[in-house]
């Protein structure tokens, strides 16, 4: 399991920001799991993520996911790729007005999410419109655990490019709803904005 946390020094104050992998000798999720600190790492950032949304949190899950992966810590790469995909779909969902939960007040799943998303907005690119869920189930199957760290460092670099690929295209829309509405045509509904995403 893997838990970043923002920790503060009870004597002088110091904020520090760890990212602790936690191994389990038995189910996780049972009365009382036996668990292990396996790795820590401390400071990767000078302060933990803004709180609002957008570019600075996409730029800043991006850094946490390469840091992730340069520590050789696959799962926890991986977990801020799929962060990064949930958030911008809900983003879109949210600037072209559909809505990210049922009538029942539970949210939908993100299955159902993002088809919608993409019929109305087209934020998965072409090169591979049909299999965007697929990229999703990719991401959760290493998080929960169906993959070991060596696949999920094998895949985390083209799961990082598709993901990137849902960022650019959904600022190219935005960009492109701009130009569209600054000749005054008539055009989609500009995206949340995600400019400055790099890869």
């Amino acid at each position: 399991m893997s838990v970043d946390a923002a920790l503060r020094c009870s004597a002088c104050g110091a904020a520090t920001e760890t990212w602790f992998l936690v191994g389990c000798d038995d189910d996780l999720f049972s009365q009382a799991p036996v668990v292990y600190l396996e790795r820590y790492t401390e400071n990767r950032r000078d302060t933990a993520g803004s709180s609002g949304l957008g570019t600075e949190q996409i730029d800043d899950l991006l850094e946490r996911a390469q840091i992730a992966f340069d520590d050789h810590l696959g799962a926890g790469a991986m977990i801020y790729l799929r962060k990064i995909f949930e958030m911008t779909t809900s983003q879109a969902a949210e600037a072209v007005g559909i809505a990210t939960v049922r009538s029942n007040g539970r949210r939908k799943s993100f299955r159902s999410l993002l088809e919608e998303v993409d019929a109305d907005s087209h934020i998965i690119p072409s090169e591979f419109s049909s299999n965007g869920y697929k990229l999703f189930s990719e991401l959760s199957e290493v998080i929960h655990g169906d993959s070991n760290e060596a696949e999920a460092l094998n895949k985390y670099l083209p799961c990082r490019k598709l993901v990137l690929g849902i960022v650019n295209n959904i600022r190219n829309n935005q960009e492109m709803a701009q130009a569209i509405a600054s000749l005054g045509w008539n055009g989609p509904s500009p995206l949340v904005s995600t400019e400055g995403a790099t890869s």
